[in-house]
């Protein structure tokens, strides 16, 4: 025989000799669950995500639903969130190490700890530093996505903004509510059979919230809306960021009330407002008013964070010695701004993303900023000017703007992220066992 396969069944035999004399180990045998176009979704996968979502509503005291219900809904999330990264990935959206460290350090600064101390603290909750890195990515990626593939597509007209003001006068009160929901989503052209089938769904909700059933858990099992596993809660909203639909609700509802089914587009919506409290109105004001100009460089597959801060301490470095700002503006900058120079005429406080708007503050008139970076991308700003105007108006415009921009970005994105499930190839293997 030859001695190569002598010498290796000597090998095997020692091997398989060795393990007969070890005591049994039982092994987890991982198996899949569902397949998402061409990926599989497996056991472990589904396990990981249900305990991680089970710890948090357990912290939260939230009631859940029938265990059976609750692996299907868990599920369902993860089938949509690989959607998502799937096509990101064909998009080439990717998060860099260098946006990963920056989120990571922004999330231990919001929580007012160390990365170290908060590396200590997820160990302690059983969860890994890597895994963690891992989902800070995985939700980064996802908030690129929903930038590139709606709110970024969503605008809102002069035309909008006084129809609002003018239908709504009481808007802008600062009062927030907290609610919650349930939605019953209308199939894609649904007739009128499957119209009066979801009626009577609603109607059982209903009777179960009258019996005195938790909203919570009616929510998590009934519930089509993708907070269903927290209880339909969508948190703590001012009124005019709700839904408009919602938002009417609430003029009618006092705390611990139901609505009857509210019908949209969507479908079927019942409605329950949890908690109220006042704020407050936004009123006359004075404010100091910047006029600025900014030159932007979005990174990418082609430009990383380094390249991209290179360029701009280049372009800094032309200006100072006498370069025009508005022509290398209008021949480098990757924002809407670039046909007027950059100019982005006058900004009022709280108009930018934190981190432009601190360092446009430090500014003096005429001087420019050091590259500054921000989730658009890397900026050169230079300030022009600065103002006190009464921006009563102005800012019940700028502030009605922002609140109609928000909410038709939420229904956009619940109607992309319908239209993406939808186009979705699913393949079912949760089996009961």
């Amino acid at each position: 025989m030859n001695r190569f396969l002598i010498w290796a069944c000597r090998i095997l035999a020692a091997a398989v000799a060795a393990a007969l004399s070890l005591p049994a180990v039982a092994v987890e045998v991982d198996r899949i669950v569902a397949v998402v176009n061409s990926e599989a979704i497996t056991s472990l996968q589904l396990r990981d995500r249900r305990d991680h979502v089970l710890r948090n509503l357990k912290k939260q005291g939230m009631q859940l639903p029938p265990e059976e219900v609750f692996e299907r809904q868990v599920l369902e999330q993860l089938i949509l969130e690989r959607a998502q990264l799937q096509l990101a990935r064909s998009a080439s959206l990717q998060v860099d190490e260098a946006m990963l460290e920056r989120a990571i350090g922004l999330i231990a600064d919001n929580n007012r700890i160390s990365p170290d101390k908060m590396r200590h603290a997820l160990v302690e909750e059983g969860v890994t530093w890597e895994k963690f890195r891992e989902d800070v990515r995985t939700e980064l990626t996802l908030n690129r996505l929903r930038e590139r593939e709606v709110d970024n597509k969503v605008t809102v007209s002069d035309a909008e903004i006084a129809n609002f003001l003018r239908n709504h006068p009481d808007a802008l009160s600062g009062a927030e509510y907290r609610v919650a929901h349930i939605l019953l989503r209308i199939p894609e052209g649904a007739d009128d059979r499957q119209l009066e089938a979801l009626r009577q769904r609603a109607e059982k909700v209903l009777s179960r919230l009258r019996a005195g059933e938790d909203f919570a858990r009616v929510a998590a099992d009934s519930s089509d809306a993708s907070d269903n596993i927290r209880g339909g809660e969508i948190g703590w909203r001012d009124r005019d960021r709700l839904p408009g639909l919602y938002a009417d609700a609430m003029g009618r509802l006092k705390p611990g009330e139901i609505s009857p089914p509210l019908r949209s587009a969507s479908g079927l919506h019942i409605v329950k407002l949890l908690e109220k409290r006042e704020g407050d109105a936004l009123g006359a004001r004075e404010v100091e008013q910047t006029h600025a100009r900014h030159i932007l460089l979005k990174t990418s597959e082609v430009l990383s964070d380094a390249e991209a801060r290179t360029r701009l301490v280049s372009l800094r470095e032309r200006i100072v010695n006498g370069a025009d700002f508005a022509e290398l503006a209008k021949a480098s900058s990757a924002d809407l701004s670039a046909a007027r120079g950059g100019d982005l005429g006058w900004v009022n406080p709280g108009d930018t993303v934190p981190e432009f708007e601190k360092a446009m503050n430090a500014l003096a008139p005429d001087e420019v900023s050091a590259p500054v970076h921000t989730p658009f991308g890397w900026h050169l700003i230079q300030v022009l000017e600065r103002r006190t105007q009464d921006m009563s108006e102005e800012r019940r415009r700028n502030a009605a703007r922002v609140l109609l921009r928000q909410r038709k970005a939420e229904e956009a994105y619940e109607d992309w992220l319908r239209q993406l499930r939808d186009s979705t190839y699913v393949e079912y293997r949760l089996e009961s066992e």
